[in-house]
């Protein structure tokens, strides 16, 4: 063996063995995959990543994106050897509190980490996204001979990745958009947590991924560097398709009694088994968690090549700046997150007396004056926009120019390439909720989905990842309530709206009108600290006359009193949100004219009303009256947060049913009618 593959193996049984040894230390965690696929990400990490570990977030460096991420291990070990911030004693604290190496890697917890990956598949459909959003800046940006978006998205991902739904809807995408620059490293070890692949997962992936319109090559030898290079380099020659490497690796590779079984996957090896497999790779001490001197220098060279690489993109965007200075101030703002100045200046409010319209119609018009003004806002729907509305009008398809000279014809107009900001995800809601999460974890882009409410239950995995993460990305269901009507039940949401309002930071919106959707808009577009998750209704609502009542504005402050029947203090307080506000409205309206006390508050948000003052709060919903009605088109549990244990609900306490929406509303009793006589009933009970 030559001196360099003899250290090449030194390097490669170093990430093994530190991988192996915290996992031993944590007495918990996932030897396998850091254990068998070390030689590929050591080829990968070595010989095509383009990053700079002290600057881990400069715009133009590869994305690297750990799928698996139960193989946290094999990332750190690679984030600490290179040069990031994430010293031994991070490695030795491995899954403890505190820790900068949590179980599954974390966004913006740990640097270098650039997806927070665990739930298997998500990973994999995150990089589409970050793939997508590299094509777009680089149409939008690159000049001829001044490529300032230039870069890949790398992908390792195991067997469990390859199972999951998403990622067939993922990269059946990726292959129709020809997203030449994504590459994935596939751990092609046929073995998962509850034994062999043959159990459950008997399909030819290469003849599958061949069928989306990969690129797909086969590696025979999961140790063999020489030949995950040229199976690299190859990949990212072909800029006409996305490439599958199918990496043949060894499970725990090196342990004696376990490597090759799912024994190696998901628990330590035990002291016995590290040492036998420290044995079969020679490793030349009994030292845990030992980096030689040798080892060390040559991972460390990724610092100097990453500075040079950073050193050569900010000499680029300097001759760029001096080529276009208006269009490197506005790439430099874009790649920033901050909005245009004036990005709000066309939002015209919806005068009194304006005809009725749906929240969805009125978020039309509403997102076309804001992408006029917001270049960077791209997105679609999972095949409805007819439905909800949520087109850019003649601001392109995000497609293939390859495609477009084949003679396939956009839907929307205008430019058709990767310039274009509509994207088609097809009916495929939950890989659209992840490509979202990838575009906003790219940067560059603020991305937004749109589907009916009833299937947020598809997107429910990637929502909550960007909640997690706390990523700016909007998500927009239309077809709000029972008010869908004769599509029945299945596409009734019931519990929808109060399982996205459990999400931890996550901002739930739904206006009541036609104004509130001009301000919940302008609430999404300003969130940069998580996920904005707005809800329009699909059947037309009175646009709210703001002359008699109080400003739309007050959606800002998450609820707001929409109209007193008086200066006092009020005898009951209704609350609602979204398309029952105005139903709310006119049974308060009906009870004053019977002498009571009446205040109406709209709540569109809970996660922004929680956040205000007590003052402002108790203002709103003052403590010492009891009396208080809620009205939703939902489930009525959670309300009890507002109207207390004494208060009353009028909400759903079953699926929906077919018929028409006015019909259905009055048989589940949401009428200004039901509204006034539970209200008096409560009235007359308090008394």
């Amino acid at each position: 063996m030559s001196d360099k593959n003899e250290l090449e193996k030194k390097c490669i049984d170093t990430i093994r063995f530190l991988a192996a040894d915290a996992i031993e230390k944590a007495k918990s965690g996932h030897p396998g995959m850091p254990l068998g696929a070390a030689a590929a990400a050591f080829t990968l990490w070595t010989k095509h990543l383009k990053h700079h570990p002290k600057n881990p977030g400069w715009p133009d460096r590869d994305r690297f994106v750990l799928s698996s991420g139960h193989a946290s291990m094999l990332l750190y070990a690679l984030l600490h050897l290179t040069g990031y911030d994430l010293s031994l004693d991070d490695i030795k604290n491995f899954r403890q509190w505190g820790s900068l190496t949590p179980g599954h890697p974390e966004y913006k917890h740990t640097a270098g980490v650039e997806v927070t990956t665990g739930p298997l598949g998500q990973g994999l459909a995150n990089a589409v996204g970050m793939a997508i959003a590299e094509a777009h800046l680089a149409a939008r940006f690159n000049r001829e001979g001044q490529s300032i978006i230039d870069h890949y998205t790398y992908v390792m991902a195991g067997d469990g990745d390859m199972m999951e739904g998403v990622v067939a809807e993922a990269c059946a995408l990726a292959g129709h958009l020809r997203l030449g620059k994504l590459v994935v490293l596939y751990d092609d070890n046929h073995v998962s947590l509850a034994g062999s692949t043959g159990l459950s997962f008997t399909e030819n992936i290469e003849m599958r991924f061949k069928s989306y319109g990969w690129q797909v090559q086969k590696v025979q030898d999961g140790n063999d560097v020489a030949a995950i290079d040229r199976a690299i380099k190859k990949a990212k020659k072909e800029t006409g398709k996305p490439s599958l490497i199918c990496v043949q690796t060894t499970i725990g590779y090196g342990a004696p009694n376990k490597q090759g079984s799912c024994d190696a996957h998901g628990s330590p090896l035990g002291e016995k088994e590290l040492q036998g497999a420290k044995d079969h790779c020679a490793w030349p001490t009994q030292e845990p968690f030992y980096v030689a001197d040798d080892v060390c220098k040559y991972f460390r060279k990724a610092v100097s090549r990453g500075k040079k690489s950073e050193k050569i993109w900010i000499e680029t965007l300097a001759a760029y700046r001096q080529k276009d200075a208006s269009l490197a101030a506005e790439l430099e703002r874009t790649l920033s997150g901050e909005l245009p100045a004036d990005w709000d200046a066309a939002l015209v409010q919806f005068p009194a007396g304006s005809k009725d319209v749906a929240t969805r119609k009125a978020s039309e018009i509403v997102m076309q004056a804001i992408a006029a003004k917001v270049p960077e806002m791209a997105g679609g729907s999972a095949d409805l926009n007819p439905s909800t509305f949520t087109w850019l009008k003649g601001l392109g398809d995000f497609q293939s120019e390859a495609l477009s000279a084949e003679g396939l014809h956009g839907m929307v107009g205008g430019a058709w390439d990767y310039s274009g900001r509509n994207i088609h995800f097809g009916v495929r809601e939950h890989a659209m909720g992840s490509i979202a999460v990838g575009l906003s974890l790219h940067g560059g882009v603020i991305p937004y989905t749109a589907t009916f409410l009833a299937f947020a239950d598809y997107m429910r995995p990637p929502m909550r990842l960007a909640a997690l993460m706390g990523l700016r990305a909007i998500f927009v269901f239309t077809h709000d309530s029972i008010g869908v009507g004769e599509d029945g039940p299945t596409h009734q949401p019931v519990e929808q709206i109060m399982n996205l309002r459990q999400v931890p930071n996550m901002t739930v919106l739904r206006p009541a009108d036609a104004n509130e959707t001009i301000e919940a808009w302008r609430l999404a577009l300003t969130n940069t600290k998580g996920p904005t998750t707005l809800v329009f209704s699909r059947q037309n609502l009175p646009v709210l006359d703001r002359q008699a009542l109080a400003s739309a504005a007050g959606v800002c402050q998450g609820g707001y009193i929409l109209w007193d029947s008086s200066v006092l203090d009020p005898n009951i307080i209704l609350l609602s949100t979204g398309s029952e506000v105005a139903m709310t409205l006119d049974a308060g309206l009906r009870l004053a004219q019977e002498g009571l006390r009446v205040r109406v508050v709209s709540l569109p948000s809970w996660e922004i009303f929680d956040r205000q003052s007590e003052e402002y709060r108790n203002k709103v919903l003052p403590p010492h009256v009891h009396a208080r009605l809620a009205v939703e088109a939902g489930i009525k549990l959670g309300w009890e947060h507002y109207v207390g244990l004494s208060g009353r609900i009028i909400g759903m306490e079953t699926f929906g049913a077919s018929a028409p929406g006015p019909v259905l509303y009055e048989k589940f009793g949401f009428t200004s009618t039901h509204i006034v006589a539970a209200a008096k009933e409560m009235l007359s009970i308090r008394n």
